[in-house]
């Protein structure tokens, strides 16, 4: 049975200001990424979240970014690498506390923004995350968006996950063209374009060019007018393709699982 891991990005409200419908996104996925404080997040938003995807029996990944609140971590900056993995050892430690004292563990780590779009490219970078993630737990992969930096991440002892994104259009390139405010998706082809996602690895590009894409996860927006809609329909159309939706833990524990 083909398999898959659905992600979201959550926990990304602060103070009063309310980003996303993270509850109603809960029961359709399999893993969050919850926001560690650096991109958004504070630490009433970190405990709520996360008592929410344990209550739900969801895999728990730290969702590092920039030090940038202002530009919501989507600001390109010129930080040296060894800076770089001290914010993320901070910011992966942090969410691990909270998630211990809700009784759960870990599971893995994916940058946001800027961070997440520069490492998928960027060798230095991603050793840099992957350094971090080590010292806290070498057993939790890295989620980033395609396997060009594979050596550099496995170099230290860190397995990466490749990422795909049925709900955001991609360029001829393969880059993600990032909505400055996420908009609705029709439901129905978001669903479409996980399922071939899966099954055939194939995704079009904006401009109708065929790409090829390999994803063990998918993650889907919550921050979406209609992020909660767009999620059942995707897991609807999984379950009804025989896909079946288990955490990354699930995807790589036989035999190792994929490097």
């Amino acid at each position: 049975m083909p398999r898959i891991d659905v992600n979201c990005d959550m926990g990304e409200s602060f103070g009063r200001w309310i980003l996303g419908d993270d509850r109603g996104m809960m029961p359709h996925l399999s893993s969050v990424n919850i926001a560690t404080g650096y991109h958004a997040g504070d630490p009433p938003t970190i405990r709520r979240t996360v008592e929410g995807a344990v209550e739900h029996g969801l895999a728990i990944g730290a969702h590092v970014a920039f030090p940038d609140l202002m530009g919501f971590g989507r600001r390109r900056m010129s930080i040296p690498p060894g800076d770089v993995e001290d914010y993320c050892l901070y910011q992966i430690g942090a969410l691990e506390a909270f998630v211990r004292a809700a009784g759960g563990r870990l599971a893995h780590v994916k940058p946001h923004g800027a961070l997440y779009v520069m490492a998928s490219d960027d060798p230095a970078l991603a050793a840099a995350i992957a350094r971090a993630t080590a010292k806290v737990d070498d057993s939790l992969p890295l989620v980033l968006l395609h396997r060009g930096v594979a050596a550099a991440v496995e170099a230290e002892g860190v397995r990466l996950v490749p990422e795909g994104f049925p709900d955001l259009h991609y360029d001829r390139d393969g880059h993600l063209i990032i909505e400055p405010v996420k908009r609705a998706w029709d439901p129905g082809l978001v669903a479409d374009r996980a399922v071939r996602m899966v099954l055939d690895g194939k995704v079009n590009a904006d401009d109708g060019t065929e790409l090829d894409v390999e994803a063990l996860s998918l993650c889907l927006h919550g921050d979406a007018p209609n992020g909660p809609e767009v999620a059942a329909a995707v897991r609807r159309a999984l379950t009804a393709n025989g896909i079946d939706v288990v955490p990354i833990a699930g995807l790589l524990s036989a035999e190792g699982g994929p490097r």
